[in-house]
């Protein structure tokens, strides 16, 4: 059964990573720069641009690569990761570490909830929930999940590209407090809206695509 578990869970993830990275792209880069109109005026110069989104699979390379607007700069993952460590050195590859576990280890904690509660409220009492209820429940759980994480998010973000083109901050604190003097409390909600439109179908995806694995597996 955990073996069953382990290929749902990854096959799932897989599909809600596939569903939800371009959304991902814009979010990154609307948090860390500023000359952006809004969502619709990056999603517009970006694909005008670039024409396709860029993968990765490491966060820090992530950002670094959704980030860049000259396609010179990184060639692809291992060239960004070697050109981190070449600048940065060991502890460059673990930037913005302590704002992703601020923004993950709570976040975690919290996500199954609203899906168990989602799940049960439409779902008949004796039965397996359906594929409707998975969904909901699954959109649900990431939406209520990413409105608590998009703060934390927003310094992550930020102090990842600090060194990588972006604004230098000492640390997670530091960068919280130069952030919130300079821009106030919004800047803390930036991504919001497009973290929630992403999470919805990526986690009601994420669940539909676990929960149906699942059964199948162990029919």
């Amino acid at each position: 059964m955990p073996f069953v578990e382990f290929i749902a869970g990854w096959i799932s993830g897989a599909v809600g990573l596939v569903v939800g990275h371009p959304m991902d792209t814009v979010k990154v880069r609307l948090q860390s720069q500023s000359k952006y109109k809004g969502i619709f005026d990056c999603v517009a110069r970006t694909y005008t641009h670039e024409g396709v989104f860029v993968t990765a699979p490491i966060d820090l390379v992530k950002v670094r690569l959704q980030n860049q607007t000259r396609m010179d700069q990184y060639r692809g993952p291992v060239h960004c990761l070697s050109v981190i460590f070449r600048q940065d050195g060991f502890r460059g590859l673990f930037r913005g570490m302590w704002a992703l576990a601020l923004r993950d280890i709570p976040c975690y904690g919290l996500y199954f909830l609203p899906y168990e509660v989602t799940c049960r409220m439409l779902t008949e009492k004796g039965k397996e929930p359906g594929s409707f209820a998975v969904l909901m429940a699954g959109g649900i759980a990431g939406v209520v999940t990413w409105a608590f994480a998009t703060p934390m998010d927003v310094v992550k973000t930020r102090l990842q590209m600090s060194g990588g083109g972006g604004r230098v901050y000492r640390g997670t604190l530091h960068c919280v407090t130069v952030s919130l003097r300079e821009e106030g409390i919004r800047v803390f909600f930036k991504g919001l809206l497009l973290n929630s439109l992403r999470a919805f179908p990526v986690n009601a995806a994420t669940f539909l695509s676990y929960e149906s694995l699942i059964r199948t597996f162990t029919r």
